[in-house]
């Protein structure tokens, strides 16, 4: 379960006149190389992984473990039928990633039995550890601790990808107790969405499964090693340094188009590079990103 811990950067899928970008995906991988993240997750939806045919995943999956340079792969294989999933663990395999993220992608609403199937089938079909991804805000499915307990209990559900929220640290402390009791310590419990990231890690979070630490891992990375090292304080401190860029996820909606113009700007990938139907941000408010990544030196 230690390969589930520490940062876990999630890469944008670049796309350039409605194909993947590959050079610009390749030059992203490289930096999270250099950077030193602990793990890559491919095609979270950072990732932009259910806009993707399952050819086009499977040479993401290819591409980022040709180039990650040792550091552990993850795939996510979300996807509408399970059938598909399974295919997508396929090329994961044959890609050689070291771990899988499943989410539990609908159009008609998801029931408990449903998602624990989901997982019991995949569990079935392959000896890659998986990662639970518990993302309300995208697949409108809420995880329960009854479901969470369910889940661990199948042999290679390895961790769980838990959505961040307001609450005070001692709240914040008793919710991640609350399910790795649940659990029964069975697995790694990793925090997301990324204003959360230092509370959850200071919580008791084992891993930072973060959006924006696949195009700007460095800062990231020092709220992880802080928060690793015990100095909880530094932590939240750097995380606060960033709330610019927070307030900047908070008002467009998520840290995707955001994450994506941030990118842009710093010239990693093509204009427009989000999959249509996605428009991304307009150019007022690509100015405003661009002022913030200048105001806090990020690049």
């Amino acid at each position: 379960m230690t390969l589930f811990t520490g940062l876990s950067a999630f890469p944008l899928t670049p796309i350039r006149d409605e194909e993947i970008d590959e050079a610009s995906y390749v030059g992203l991988i490289q930096r999270l190389v250099t950077a030193g993240v602990d793990s890559i997750t491919a095609l979270g939806s950072t990732g932009s992984y259910v806009y993707l045919s399952t050819e086009e995943r499977a040479r993401i999956a290819r591409l980022t473990v040709e180039h990650a340079d040792g550091i552990p792969v993850f795939v996510g294989i979300g996807a509408l039928r399970t059938r598909e999933v399974v295919a997508n663990v396929r090329s994961a395999e044959a890609a050689g990633a070291q771990g899988l993220l499943l989410a539990p992608v609908s159009y008609q609403q998801l029931s408990a039995d449903d998602v624990f199937e989901l997982f019991r089938t995949v569990t079935s079909a392959t000896d890659l550890p998986i990662v639970v991804y518990d993302n309300p805000g995208t697949t409108h499915f809420t995880f329960t601790l009854d479901l969470y307990a369910r889940l661990a209990q199948l042999e290679g559900v390895v961790s769980i990808k838990i959505p961040g929220q307001e609450m005070s640290p001692p709240d914040f402390t008793t919710h991640v107790e609350r399910i790795r009791a649940a659990t029964d310590n069975q697995v790694t419990i990793g925090i997301s969405g990324d204003a959360f990231g230092a509370a959850g890690l200071t919580a008791g979070c084992d891993a930072w499964y973060t959006a924006v630490g696949g195009t700007l891992p460095t800062p990231m990375l020092a709220i992880t090693r802080a928060a690793q090292n015990g100095e909880a304080d530094q932590a939240l401190e750097l995380s606060a340094e960033l709330q610019p860029l927070w307030d900047l996820f908070a008002e467009f909606g998520g840290s995707l188009r955001t994450t994506a113009a941030i990118a842009e700007h710093l010239g990693l990938v093509a204009p427009h590079s989000l999959p249509l139907p996605i428009l991304g941000l307009t150019d007022a408010q690509k100015g405003k990103v661009a002022e913030v990544v200048e105001t806090l030196n990020l690049d």
